[in-house]
């Protein structure tokens, strides 16, 4: 992706903030506890945390966490979601906080977007020695026949290369590296996968899709065609056509450490 479309594409969250909020899922326990495991301590950022849904998490696992966010309508719904946590205004590139002032950084579905040769030092800079850097990405898991027909029928805009379990570790296994020749600032990346899934109806998952970055980029005419292929799917399959269903999916991890 060259980098006017990445900004294009990373900047397109916030006109839909309201419903990213309500459909997009959390995050699996057990991977944001092994993201964790390393960290020298639970002072956490949660760096591109949009509306907060991987900020809940780590509330949760216990962790002291800081989220920082550059969409206003994101932040917003951010504040809302998770009222007592710190929440801050900025992005990967200019980070608001001290040296080495946590111990681990969290990116949910947010570390594609960073503009690593930029983030990268950045990133190393709040982090104390030894701290930790991993990248989450909730995928569908498309070794299930009908979410692979989803796949088939949604396209790369909605669900594209990172979102299936077939292809994320190749997509994001540098995820972290700096696309230029600056320095890279962390080790060797570690990646494992963890079960999630997401309670859906045939709507809710429509709605959920309409939220990738490439469905809001497109144009309003291709848009409503690709979620019409969506419903028709949805409806034309057992297991999605009548009320309630568990989404399947997976949250994968990518985590380095800072040299």
């Amino acid at each position: 992706m060259e980098q006017d479309e990445r900004l294009l594409h990373a900047s397109s969250f916030g006109a839909a903030a309201t419903a990213y909020a309500e459909h997009r899922p959390d995050y699996a326990q057990a991977a944001v506890c092994w993201a964790l495991e390393p960290a020298p301590g639970l002072r956490v950022l949660d760096l591109g945390a949009g509306t907060g849904k991987l900020t809940a998490t780590l509330v949760a696992v216990g962790a002291d966490v800081t989220a920082v966010e550059p969409d206003p309508a994101m932040l917003a719904e951010l504040r809302r979601a998770v009222p007592d946590v710190r929440a801050l205004p900025g992005s990967a590139e200019a980070i608001p906080l001290p040296d080495a002032s946590v111990d681990a950084v969290l990116a949910g579905n947010a570390m594609h977007w960073f503009d690593m040769a930029v983030a990268g030092p950045e990133i190393a800079r709040v982090l104390v020695p030894g701290g930790i850097l991993a990248g989450l990405w909730n995928v569908m898991d498309d070794r299930i026949g009908w979410v692979a027909g989803l796949a088939r029928v949604s396209g790369s805009a909605a669900i594209g290369p990172r979102d299936t379990p077939t292809s994320w570790r190749a997509e994001t296994a540098d995820a972290h590296l700096p696309k230029t020749g600056v320095a890279a600032r962390f080790g060797s990346p570690e990646q494992a996968e963890f079960p999630h899934g997401q309670r859906r109806t045939a709507d809710s998952l429509v709605a959920t899709l309409a939220t990738r970055a490439g469905m809001l980029v497109m144009p309003e005419q291709e848009h409503e065609a690709t979620l019409g292929r969506i419903r028709a799917f949805l409806a034309s399959r057992p297991e999605t056509a009548h009320g309630e269903f568990i989404l399947p999916m997976l949250t994968c991890v990518l985590r380095v450490r800072r040299l």
